[in-house]
């Protein structure tokens, strides 16, 4: 099964590189930039899991070849080009795995590829790129979850999961994806909303009374406005995502936070503004965190 990985970044050449690592036919689509860096020092990969350096095969945009799986980890602000990037690699026997945080992207993905080409993914994992290009991942958690949106389990997302199982990286089926990702949307959303708000990491914030009051309130807003775009969670979601906030170690930072410490664009628009309802009084939290974040692009604009 021909493999492609779009970037070969902090999350990409992750699961990319663990992938290659077990043997799997994996190609990474990368820009010129990276490309150079990858073909003088290979895909580095430093992780509490086990380290790992490869020489992956790489193709740039353009190339003619089609694949059987596609997996999208870009920021959703490439989103766009990222579709045309991709479209000449796509068959009618593809599917495109999105790991993108939020649920806005699934729109996009399937009126452009149908349905049917289409999975639910999402991961849970603490990565980044240092500036020689290695990838540091540091947490405990590094999964990945993918499952069909229509709930149908074929044999071919059989065939699918026998490829993307059995490496250093836990990558599972899930025959409840949509839910998966409505869960991790409502995490993703407090985690990145309080530490981007605070420019902390969850510890400090965590300490302080109000700042747990913060968190429960940022949770109920973003589950109301979630529910009232169809989303379905687990079970007591909002006490199980307390305590892994409180399980967390005291120094994590989410990837929208470490993005503006970088001086990075951040995906305001796909996490938070799809959110917002029209009545300007409601959802004050999610309006702050917005607005912090909405500030600081135009900051970054103006550099």
């Amino acid at each position: 099964m021909k493999i492609l990985v779009v970037g070969a970044g902090a999350v990409g050449g992750y699961f990319g590189g663990r992938l290659a690592e077990k043997g799997e036919d994996v190609t990474f689509l990368v820009r010129p930039r990276r490309m150079q860096e990858l073909e003088q020092s290979g895909l580095r990969i430093s992780s509490p899991h086990g380290d790992v350096e490869l020489s992956p095969r790489l193709i740039e945009a353009g190339t003619d070849e089609t694949f059987d799986l596609i997996l999208l980890s870009t920021k959703a602000y490439h989103l766009d080009q990222v579709v045309q990037d991709i479209e000449p690699f796509v068959a009618e026997h593809t599917y495109i795995l999105p790991l993108l945080n939020g649920m806005a992207h699934l729109e996009r993905l399937t009126e452009t590829f149908g349905e049917h080409r289409v999975l639910g993914g999402l991961c849970f994992i603490e990565s980044t790129l240092n500036e020689q290009g290695r990838i540091l991942q540091t947490s405990p958690s590094h999964h990945l979850l993918f499952g069909p949106l229509t709930g149908e389990r074929t044999q071919r997302l059989e065939e699918l999961e026998r490829h993307l199982t059995g490496t250093k990286a836990p990558i599972k089926y899930s025959e409840t994806i949509i839910r998966d990702m409505w869960n991790k949307y409502l995490f993703i959303t407090t985690f990145s909303g309080v530490t981007s708000l605070f420019r902390s990491a969850i510890g400090p914030i965590r300490e302080q009374a109000q700042g747990m009051e913060l968190i429960r309130q940022l949770t109920a807003e973003a589950k109301q406005a979630m529910e009232q775009q169809g989303a379905v969670f687990s079970d007591e979601i909002e006490q199980v995502q307390e305590q892994q906030i409180r399980q967390m170690s005291e120094t994590m930072k989410s990837s929208l936070q470490r993005d503006m410490e970088k001086g990075n664009d951040v995906e305001s628009t796909h996490l938070f503004q799809t959110l917002l309802s029209t009545e300007e009084t409601a959802q004050p939290l999610l309006r702050m965190i917005h607005t912090n974040l909405e500030i600081y692009r135009n900051q970054l604009k103006q550099v």
